[in-house]
């Protein structure tokens, strides 16, 4: 039970290659807890299962959450598998094509995998794609009421849902105190992904992260593509936008149609073996 450890900006995955499980279909939402676990497993933020068969793409990855949960599209986790396809010599051409649930997408590998741009796809502010309850519109500049406070906020989605609030100022406070109410708020049916958004001037913004499934995050890959496009929506920043975080930057270039060129960095952890024991522990 081998596995390969890496983190993009210190947004860390785990590469878990179906081949070195066998008799594993993809890993139990048990299994998967335990081995995210910072005491009792690896540690993780969350597990990247691939590469899978895919039809359309040269390679299927499927991401799993630390809670169980299954994540439709991870822009750091793609980062990260590009460079684990790379490392095991899965790919020779430094472009290819990559299938997951919230869409394909194409990777473009630098700098012998520390830097990899990945081709994003769409972001859409559609409620009914997000998807965000009531009657279909884009949803921009609404009010939504958390705890003591109304904030004004945005969704959008490229694959995954995301909450986007504009504020003067963010903090990981912030994000801590308000992301767990927003992440689960009846709005969202299938929760959400919380970023903070502080525009710094036309070509720099700072973010602060709630992940859907994982909590409290340095950095997001999905995040910075929803956070720059919303801000771009807004007629705040211009195409090409760095996203500043707590765990580093990443740049994003945005196109007409709102298509998302991601650009950053990914360093290599550990690889290694897991214990049967591990599993003997249920968190």
């Amino acid at each position: 039970m081998r596995f390969h450890k890496y983190h993009a900006l210190g947004n860390d995955y785990l590469v878990l290659n179906p081949a070195d499980f066998p008799g594993w279909s993809i890993p139990t939402e048990d299994q998967t807890r335990v081995i995210c676990h910072r005491n009792f497993g690896v540690g993780s933020d969350g597990i990247l299962w691939g590469p899978l068969p895919s039809k359309q793409s040269e390679f299927g990855l499927r991401i799993f959450n630390p809670d169980g949960s299954e994540a439709e599209k991870s822009g750091n986790g793609l980062r990260i598998f590009s460079r684990f396809l790379w490392d095991q010599g899965l790919v020779k051409n430094p472009k290819f094509t990559v299938e997951t649930p919230g869409g394909h997408v194409e990777s473009e590998i630098m700098d012998n995998g520390r830097l990899i741009t990945v081709a994003m796809g769409k972001v859409s502010f559609d409620s009914a794609k997000i998807p965000v309850v009531g009657a279909p519109r884009e949803v921009i500049n609404e009010t939504i009421q958390i705890q003591d406070r109304a904030f004004t906020f945005c969704a959008a989605t490229i694959g995954n849902p995301h909450c986007v609030l504009p504020l003067p100022a963010v903090s990981e406070k912030l994000a801590r105190q308000y992301g767990p109410d927003l992440e689960v708020h009846p709005n969202f049916p299938r929760k959400t992904n919380v970023q903070f958004l502080q525009v710094i001037d036309r070509a720099n913004i700072r973010i602060e992260i709630w992940e859907r499934g994982a909590g409290y995050t340095l950095a997001s890959g999905s995040s910075s593509s929803a956070a720059a496009a919303v801000a771009h929506k807004l007629g705040l920043v211009d195409r090409n936008v760095t996203v500043h975080m707590p765990g580093g930057q990443i740049g994003i270039r945005i196109g007409d149609d709102f298509s998302i060129m991601m650009t950053g960095t990914v360093n290599k952890v550990a690889e290694g073996v897991m214990h049967p024991e591990l599993f003997a522990v249920k968190v």
